[in-house]
């Protein structure tokens, strides 16, 4: 498993911290922490109507956020996860309103990592926007990732130089996909 107990409990507690992804770096926090998650909005000077990506461990977590989805989308989003594809879904709740920021649709993923679902399965879904402030490039290690936020996050998990792409983002279209963000990943539009 990625890093250890401490790291879950921290995250557990509210706590936020830096973690390597299938991707790339990650600034983490538990999803049902708002005030967890407002500090990622501030350390990142992120734009507060930008809705952040959610790492979960499986499609099974989707139904801690009121989703339900048809037997046609679960079979599409199979094929797709887990994988550095993020999926844009439906979600009108106003308990996730500090998540969707007023979009009413939250971004999910299931990265391609046994070591972090592993994680995940301990923490619970996390919010994990790209490590770096708003408008600056992505860091690939560690180092960078301290030069950008020091003390100011609780935990570094470093996991070598990651020199990978944002995730593809999609959303459906009634049952057709449509790409709004390509990665590494590469999808036609279906």
């Amino acid at each position: 498993m990625l890093g250890s107990k401490k790291e879950i409990e921290i995250l557990r507690s509210g706590g936020i911290g830096v973690i390597p992804t299938d991707t790339l770096y990650g600034i983490v926090a538990p999803v049902f922490s708002q005030d967890a998650v407002n500090r990622i909005y501030e350390l990142k000077n992120r734009d507060y109507n930008k809705p952040f990506v959610i790492l979960l461990s499986s499609i099974d977590n989707l139904g801690q956020f009121k989703i339900a989805l048809d037997d046609v989308i679960r079979q599409k989003i199979k094929g797709l996860w887990p994988g550095p594809v993020s999926i844009i879904l439906p979600c009108p709740f106003d308990e996730y309103e500090y998540l969707h920021r007023g979009r009413e649709s939250l971004a999910f993923r299931v990265p391609a990592d046994d070591d972090l679902i592993g994680f995940l399965e301990e923490s619970g879904p996390l919010v994990a926007p790209s490590a770096n402030p708003q408008g600056e490039k992505p860091i690939i290690n560690i180092k960078e990732a301290k030069k950008y936020f020091g003390k100011k996050v609780d935990f570094y998990i470093d996991g070598g130089d990651l020199e990978g792409s944002p995730s593809t983002l999609v959303k459906f279209r009634g049952q057709d996909l449509e790409v709004l963000r390509q990665g590494n990943y590469k999808i036609e539009q279906r």
